[in-house]
């Protein structure tokens, strides 16, 4: 039905923008790039021809494109701040300011059109801003082309040559990418080394280099039989001694590469049909473990396939190069001179964030905790169970790294952009650590079947949506059916800290025993407090928070009693446990340490000191 007026229609879709945020609608891109590599200059130039489509409510009169690699040039905003950071970015090996003229990075814009009319751009480092000559209306696409050349920087992190393991090419972040427009506008921020955005489309690349040179590759080879190497029987056939590999990416929001003369390709059958894809030097020493690594990766994929939701691609593909570890659509960069625990380690986290990253893809630069922190979680737990490691506790270590970030002064809010941490120690923790302890505790309030539940669900309903911790909140809340504003908004817009202690235990004159808890930190969580008796039997008491609303069922084979609600406001809370003192062996705050309380030294009776 039409609208009846232009206002109801305006009406109608503010309603809708309102209502269902960036969920609601997401920009569309299609890329087609020809490149060219000369592997002596380490210098390449292409074309790219990209169909723009605008499914958000408003008219476009600008668009921006990331120009990644002029980061890496000496007096960059990216090298000041490398510089002037609090303490030392320990990703960046080399420093920015010493790269020469023929290691610095660049990747620069020239006939730039819109619909074949000349458009007026401007650089600003890392983002080329671009005028429209025609302003985009809301469900129109427009074609806009160009014309590109870069270098590849000597600095290894994502980017970058010759890597200290020897790898020629690590080509992520590479050319003119069209930057994400969402209910908050363009994400348009400049590169310093962190987190990125972008908009889901598809990809159609030639990469034309040596013939020499074996390439890995976001996507899936559409001229297997010309280039051999791995992707099929023949070898492949180059004229004037190049060669030019063509991949196609379908619904992935970037594109990336690596390539080497040395290296070697497998092809291992993953869950679904997968294929799994390995790339990695031909070096005797790391052979073995890379063989070994893959049916693992296999097991990987189908744990988290069960732990979260089917893998959406019909190939992933892990590769050494850069440096770390670092993730890309359909396939990660890694080193691979590590033991055979440390390359199945870095391949589960890197692997999980195919789902939290390059299929739900929250915007790292202001919710990095979601991505990095949601795929420690997962990836901590695969490990633990495919390495058979049986751990009591797999996620102690990153509740340890939090517990030092927040005694050390230094913690910021989770909700920090990205770029705005005056610590690198402190992003990183508050990323990694902070966000993998983040689905821990609440696994803890809700309960572990409900968390499992939760991710399952938010996978289900925002793969390929962008979206924000408030839908994350809204999918735990429906599964659990309790109230969780107060644990997003305490753990991630405030530094406030969980503290809870036992200030007095007594005997009654009926004959049982006084408790009271003291709750010293400014964050509430409801508790369980195990009461250990001398004859072996034991009890858990039950305490909600008002705010939730609502208690978790018991969780455990062990008498369970649901006390009263305890209001934030209240300091202190009192209960009584109805045996003699001289019965209790112990009362135990938290006993499964799932909660992340800054000081357990006052959580049990009688004290260890």
């Amino acid at each position: 039905m039409k609208c009846l007026t232009s206002l109801l229609c305006g009406l109608l879709a503010l309603f809708f923008n309102v209502s269902f945020g960036q969920t609601y609608w997401q920009q569309a891109v299609k890329y087609k790039m020809n490149v060219e590599m000369d592997v002596e200059t380490f210098q390449y130039s292409g074309d790219q021809e990209l169909v723009y489509t605008n499914n958000s409510p408003d008219v476009l009169k600008r668009v921006f494109y990331h120009l990644y690699f002029n980061a890496f040039q000496p007096g960059s905003e990216m090298a000041v701040r490398v510089k002037t950071g609090k303490d030392k970015n320990t990703r960046f090996k080399i420093e920015i300011d010493s790269l020469k003229t023929d290691e610095k990075g660049f990747l620069l814009v020239s006939n730039l059109k819109q619909d074949g009319i000349l458009l007026k751009s401007k650089m600003s480092e890392t983002i080329l801003e671009v005028d429209l000559a025609n302003p985009l209306l809301p469900g129109e696409s427009t074609l806009l082309t160009l014309n590109f050349n870069g270098q590849v920087p000597l600095l290894i992190r994502r980017s970058g040559r010759n890597s200290k393991e020897g790898v020629a090419l690590s080509m992520a972040q590479w050319y003119p990418k069209m930057a994400e427009y969402d209910y908050d506008g363009w994400n348009a921020e400049p590169y310093l080394g962190r987190e990125f955005h972008g908009v889901w489309g598809d990809f159609d690349v030639t990469l034309k280099l040596d013939k020499k040179y074996i390439v890995a590759a976001s996507g899936y080879i559409q001229n297997p039989k010309k280039v051999g190497h791995g992707y099929s029987d023949k070898k492949g056939k180059a004229k004037k001694g190049k060669l030019t590999w063509h991949f196609v990416a379908p619904n992935v929001h970037d594109f990336t590469w690596s390539a080497d003369p040395d290296y070697v390709h497998d092809i291992y059958p993953g869950p679904n049909n997968v294929a799994l894809h390995f790339f990695y030097k031909n070096n005797p020493k790391i052979i073995d473990n890379w063989k070994r690594l893959q049916p693992k990766t296999a097991e990987l994929m189908s744990f988290y396939n069960q732990a979260v939701g089917e893998y959406p691609y019909d190939q992933y593909t892990v590769a050494q190069g850069g440096d770390g570890g670092m993730e890309y659509a359909m396939m990660t960069l890694i080193t691979g001179e590590r033991t055979f625990g440390s390359l199945v380690g870095v391949t589960a986290h890197e692997l999980a964030h195919s789902w939290f990253q390059h299929i739900l893809a929250t915007n790292e630069m202001k919710h990095e905790w979601m991505d990095e922190g949601f795929t420690t979680y997962i990836s901590t737990m695969a490990v633990d169970k495919i390495l058979e490691k049986h751990k009591t506790f797999p996620i102690e270590s990153s509740y340890r790294g939090y517990l030092y970030l927040a005694q050390s002064g230094l913690e910021q809010p989770q909700q920090t952009n990205a770029n705005r941490y005056e610590h690198n120690m402190a992003y990183e923790i508050t990323a990694y650590n902070k966000g993998a302890v983040f689905l821990a505790q609440l696994g803890y309030i809700i309960g572990a079947d409900k968390l499992t539940t939760t991710l399952k669900e938010y996978y289900n309903d925002f793969k390929f949506k962008h979206p924000t911790p408030n839908d994350f909140r809204r999918v735990a809340e429906r599964v659990s059916d309790l109230h969780l504003k107060w644990y997003l908004t305490d753990w991630t817009q405030t530094t406030n800290t969980i503290d809870y202690g036992i200030k007095s235990v007594k005997s009654t004159a009926e004959g049982s025993t006084s408790v009271r808890l003291e709750r010293i930190g400014l964050m509430p969580m409801p508790l369980e407090i195990l009461v250990n008796l001398k004859d072996g039997k034991k009890k858990i008491y039950y305490i909600p928070i008002t705010l939730m609303r609502g208690e978790k069922e018991n969780p455990y084979n062990i008498e369970w009693s649901v006390l009263k609600d305890w209001p934030w406001a209240f300091p202190e809370y009192d209960f009584i446990i109805d045996e003699n003192l001289e019965k209790i062996e112990s009362i135990v705050i938290d006993p499964t340490m799932y909660i992340a309380d800054i000081n357990r030294n006052n959580n049990e009776f009688p004290t260890s000191e």
